[in-house]
């Protein structure tokens, strides 16, 4: 019987400019918990759980939409998932790739995976929100989250292809994306998936609204019309998501916006994401809407937004914007000084609201 096949460590990969062998890997593990920074003594926990025998590896959930949640994923569809990536991009052994994301999440955990499954030379540096101002070479790829990406748009000309994920792109940032010659993807996925079963190019001739599937994934959807994802490589169970969709094909979809989050207000059922998308031509800072109780309508759209604003100002623009229908219009708008966030930058946006009590 031999080795699992995560244990194949490809013979190209290099961490940090230094290639590792099982055993050497093994090492730098130890090495990584006993000596190295909080973000290495968790990417040390991950290598010596990865390189042992146990088929299944611990991770947690974000924590975006509740308590972060303990699952175990199965190493092999880690590989698996790490090989779809490498197919879609074209990225096989000897490219160059940034780790600049926690490891606390399955995003930073499977760009490691993915370097160790496909051969690629890997370089980590402790994730911040300005990850490029640490290194000034150049790369085939990285993966950020949004926030990153807002704070490095000056140095992404060090980056071939940049995946972007943990949260949606708004339009301000994609506008600003558009024009540099990075290549950008917003990716759909989550920790029970393995991180991205999908795809969209967001900015030259390929940009679109429109996620594409990974090889492999089939999806459909539920009575609710949310996302149902069914890919055996990663998963031995469908997945049945809160992703409100339109499927546009076999294996491209629209995302619309989270069922959860949905706010009726006098019946008339309003999709978050979709007015914040509307409204988003007028922020440079972080926002989003939500609802709050209210006698009349049941629930109010309500505007919160980060930092010091002109409320009465800033609802006069909101009023003169063409795309926005007049149920749209927030009743009210808050402003708290700073948005309450997971590890990886993800807005939580009910612990951000509780704020708009003391306001």
């Amino acid at each position: 019987m031999g080795n699992p096949i995560w244990h194949n460590i490809h013979p190209a990969f290099k961490l940090n400019g230094v290639p590792y062998s099982f055993n050497e890997l093994l090492d730098k593990g130890h090495a990584l918990v006993k000596e190295g920074s909080v973000f290495e003594r968790d990417m040390g926990t991950f290598l010596l759980g990865w390189l042992s025998q146990d088929p299944a590896q611990e991770v947690f959930t974000s924590g975006s939409t509740g308590a972060p949640k303990k699952i175990n994923l199965k190493k092999e569809h880690m590989v698996n998932s790490a090989k779809a990536t490498g197919q879609y991009f074209n990225m096989d052994a000897g490219h160059t790739a940034l780790l600049c994301l926690p490891f606390s999440g399955i995003a930073g955990k499977m760009m490691l995976v993915r370097a160790m499954v496909l051969g690629w030379q890997l370089d980590y540096v402790e994730p911040t929100s300005t990850p490029l101002t640490r290194t000034s070479k150049r790369y085939d790829f990285a993966a950020m989250v949004p926030l990153q990406v807002q704070n490095s748009l000056e140095q992404l000309g060090q980056v071939r292809t940049l995946i972007i994920g943990g949260a949606p792109v708004n339009a301000t940032l994609k506008k600003k994306l558009g024009t540099l010659g990075t290549h950008c993807y917003e990716t759909y996925g989550m920790t029970e998936t393995v991180t991205h079963i999908a795809i969209k190019a967001i900015n030259g001739p390929e940009g679109s609204d429109i996620f594409q599937t990974l090889p492999g994934v089939n999806i459909s959807k539920d009575t609710r019309g949310c996302l149902v994802i069914d890919a055996p490589a990663i998963s031995d169970v469908k997945i049945v998501t809160n992703d409100l969709v339109d499927i546009v094909s076999e294996d491209t979809f629209q995302w619309l916006g989270r069922f959860d989050s949905i706010i009726n207000s006098g019946g008339i059922k309003l999709v978050p994401e979709k007015i914040e998308e509307k409204l988003s031509p007028l922020f440079n800072s972080r926002f989003f809407v939500a609802g709050e109780p209210d006698e009349k309508l049941g629930q109010r759209l309500i505007l919160i937004v980060e930092g010091t604003c002109n409320t009465k100002q800033l609802l006069l623009e909101i009023k003169s914007l063409e795309t926005l229908q007049k149920f749209e219009v927030p009743k009210v708008i808050y402003c708290v000084p700073k948005f309450i966030e997971t590890k990886t930058g993800k807005i939580l946006r009910n612990e951000t609201q509780e704020l708009t009590y003391t306001v």
